[in-house]
């Protein structure tokens, strides 16, 4: 369904991005944040699934920054590669890719973001500091960020079982940003993820299903 394409960033250089575009008008435009693992079969599944629900949604590749065409597993030697290739893009970056990536499907209308994991951290900061309506599946980094005052709505997803996001971490959400819905699920970190033992298909599904209906008071109905 998807194309690759590239697109300009505040560094000299452009990255690549994966993009899908819905049949019709679009409702709005989604991009939509990686994991650590890059945009890989999964992420692209993810962006047209957005796409099958009307909206256009990108998925810029951070890692182009310090590696082309990343795709990683799941394994231990993923995990390390994945996190040695985000520390080294870092958040800051990261967030000046999504300013460059939704300007890309401005076309689209109204633009939100989603993000899993690392990217779940990202797209809180897109809205706190980029006034996008986000989406945030479990980021484990964003405590140090929730004193700031968003700019756009956010919803956060997390697992309950998840032992990188704890208890305290997910009250801090509620605590320092009451006005946002924060929401639990019986699942681990990586319940999205549909490859693995951490897929839960039900809170995948349930969170899916509050996320489009995010998106459609944030963007469709905008």
């Amino acid at each position: 369904m998807g194309e690759h394409i590239n697109i300009p960033t505040t560094r000299t250089q452009c990255i690549g991005a994966y993009l899908a575009k819905p049949q019709g008008k679009p409702k709005g435009g989604i991009v939509v944040i990686q994991e650590i693992f890059g945009i890989n079969a999964h992420m692209r599944r993810v962006v047209d699934g957005f796409a099958a629900q009307g909206y256009t949604a990108i998925a810029p590749a951070f890692f182009d920054h310090v590696e082309a065409n990343v795709e990683l597993g799941y394994d231990e030697a993923g995990f390390k590669k994945g996190q040695q290739l985000v520390g080294e893009v870092g958040l800051e970056q990261a967030v000046k890719d999504v300013a460059s990536a939704a300007e890309a499907i401005a076309s689209a209308g109204k633009i939100g973001t989603v993000g899993y994991c690392w990217g779940g951290t990202v797209a809180l900061l897109a809205a706190l500091r980029l006034g996008l309506p986000s989406v945030s599946y479990y980021g484990a980094r964003n405590v140090p960020f929730l004193h700031e005052i968003p700019k756009a709505p956010v919803m956060f997803h997390f697992g309950e079982k998840d032992k990188h996001i704890t208890p305290d971490m997910v009250a801090k959400h509620r605590e320092l940003l009451p006005q946002m819905e924060t929401f639990t699920y019986p699942a681990d970190h990586g319940f999205n993820r549909d490859v693995g033992p951490q897929y839960d298909e039900a809170s995948a599904k349930l969170a899916l299903q509050r996320t489009l209906g995010f998106f459609e008071r944030h963007l469709a109905s905008a």
